[in-house]
């Protein structure tokens, strides 16, 4: 296996702060479980050829890496996602000292950012409410409405055989602390760290740790028209950010001090609870990185998100909106179907045909409301 990570100077210039003990903390489990039927599979596995380089050239750190996971991933393909996995060449930028715009940044659509293993995170879907992208009615990928053949990293596959995680990289989190300290796990597209779901319950010095809750919540009542029913939580759409609620903000960051940064500084946490991986930015995304779509793009390969026709939007009480967090870039306005028109007749975009389409009499891996 090939794995090279330099990150001799490639974080900051301050040393690391002690860690705190290793023991779990009370009534919680291990970040990462391990099962007899995944160290059985594991014997039949290939090593992950993995390959990331993290490095630094005056204000900018340079990502490199094949998108290929250290430890040995799922099966795939798999029932729930026929792709196969393969080797990307990732060149990424981001700056060394981020700066924040004032404003939250769209990320839909958007690789958000990538972890130090190599691997992107993407937590758009390409399943949409009875398989029509200008429903606007977005599934989510841990939603519990859709079987897309997610493993127990929280990752699976696209068409073009990009690996690509949907939540909380557990492996990832596991190797960089888990739960005994904030453990950083990527950066993201416009330079900040990225954590996993633990930080310190002081953001001001180190203290005891706990499990970060992000501010976004169900909405209450029913869906104005596309699936109808109550909100639930299965589409993008059903979640509203209340600012105060958790402990993160419209980003899912939150600034304060971690080992790498004892002096402080603005961060994205990864949460169990929605939105995972977050939906927007709070720096300037590099170029780079919203290059990978649009090259899925022109390669004729279906992109597992594009902006959404109906975001979610800031609620002060559930009830009115106060603010809208992100507005939708381009698009069509939301075409509601409430009764619904059966979609068209052919292969989906997962089988290797065209998005809004399902194969007569099959399977769509995502159902109900």
């Amino acid at each position: 296996m090939r794995f090279k990570l330099a990150l001799a100077g490639a974080l900051i210039a301050f040393p690391a702060a002690a860690h705190d003990s290793s023991a779990p903390i009370s009534g919680e489990e291990p970040a990462e479980h391990s099962h007899l039927s995944d160290e059985f599979w594991n014997l039949f596995l290939p090593e992950a050829e993995a390959s990331a380089d993290i490095t630094v050239d005056g204000n900018t750190r340079h990502i490199q890496g094949n998108g290929y996971p250290v430890k040995p991933p799922g099966r795939f393909p798999n029932r729930n996602n026929p792709h196969r996995i393969s080797k990307k060449n990732y060149n990424l930028k981001v700056p060394l000292v981020p700066r924040k715009t004032g404003r939250a940044t769209n990320a839909h659509g958007s690789v958000f950012g990538i972890a130090v293993n190599g691997v992107v995170m993407d937590p758009g879907t390409a399943e949409f409410w009875q398989n029509n992208r200008r429903s606007g009615w977005n599934y989510e990928a841990l939603g519990g409405a859709c079987k897309l053949g997610l493993d127990k990293y929280n990752a699976h596959v696209q068409p073009d055989g990009t690996y690509h995680y949907h939540g909380v990289p557990t492996g990832v989190v596991a190797a960089s602390g888990g739960n005994s300290v904030p453990a950083m796990i990527g950066y993201a597209a416009d330079g900040f760290p990225i954590y996993g779901p633990y930080g310190y319950s002081d953001p001001q010095k180190k203290s005891r740790m706990k499990k970060l809750k992000s501010s976004y919540r169900v909405k209450n009542g029913a869906r104005p028209g596309g699936p109808g029913g109550r909100y639930n939580g299965k589409f993008t759409q059903d979640w509203t950010y209340v600012a105060g609620a958790g402990d993160l903000d419209q980003c899912n960051g939150r600034f304060a001090v971690t080992p790498e940064y004892p002096h402080g500084t603005y961060h994205y946490v990864l949460t169990d609870t929605f939105p995972f991986i977050p939906r927007c930015w709070m720096g300037s995304p590099d170029r780079s990185f919203m290059r990978l779509k649009r090259r899925a793009e022109n390669e004729g390969v279906e992109p597992e998100d594009k902006p959404a026709t109906i975001d979610f939007a800031a609620m002060s009480d559930n009830s009115e909106a106060a603010v809208t967090l992100i507005q939708s870039q381009g698009g069509r306005p939301p075409q509601f179907l409430p009764g619904g028109r059966p979609p068209p007749q052919g292969l989906g975009p997962r089988q290797g045909g065209p998005q809004g389409a399902r194969p007569p009499g099959g399977r769509a891996p995502c159902s109900g409301s």
